[in-house]
């Protein structure tokens, strides 16, 4: 069966939705250490994407190697209810054609959340027919991130790597059976 266009696929248990980012080592540590993001070193005042996709994240990121700035991918599990309001107070990333500039910029007041649908990814990187959800949070989204929907923090670069060495050494269906089960989410998932 094919999988549809748009379709949100995740690592989640009835506990938690798994999220991938990626950030530098200063930032890494303190997350990991206090189980949340911590400002500083992380900023509360700018937009952070997270991506449900294990192997998007691994293509944004070049599995941890890109730059110093993406160096720790980290798998952060956050609470259902955390999800799906980020979806509820989402909008598309790009204005649409009958709204006004003013109109706009209110609207993405009202809505702290971003949605992008960006081509999913193969072990390879390359571009597949579906998509990826990214959901940039800012403003409230964020305070509610940090604050309320985060469950866990694993750092899974050693994982990435792994993949990534098998991947390079055409040991793919190794590779595959490392990479974390992400199937279709729904709201009335967990």
């Amino acid at each position: 069966m094919q999988t549809p266009e748009r379709q949100i696929r995740a690592f989640h248990t009835p506990a938690f939705v798994r999220v991938y980012q990626a950030y530098s080592d200063a930032i890494a540590d303190v997350a990991l250490a206090n189980q949340t993001f911590v400002s500083p070193p992380f900023k509360m005042e700018r937009m952070t994407w997270i991506k449900p996709s294990f192997l998007w994240m691994m293509y944004r990121a070049g599995w941890g190697k890109k730059d110093d700035g993406q160096r720790r991918i980290l798998a952060i599990d956050i609470t259902h209810d955390g999800f799906a309001w980020a979806l509820a107070h989402s909008l598309s990333s790009h204005r649409p054609d009958d709204l006004t500039l003013a109109e706009w910029t209110q609207l993405k007041i009202e809505k702290p959340v971003r949605i992008q649908w960006d081509p999913e990814r193969d072990l390879y990187r390359n571009p597949l027919a579906h998509r990826a959800i990214q959901i940039g949070l800012s403003n409230e989204a964020v305070i509610r991130y940090v604050e309320e929907w985060i469950v866990k923090i694993t750092d899974v670069t050693e994982l990435a790597s792994t993949i990534h060495n098998k991947v390079k050494r055409e040991q793919l269906d190794e590779a595959t059976a490392l990479l974390p089960k992400e199937t279709p989410y729904t709201s009335t998932t967990g």
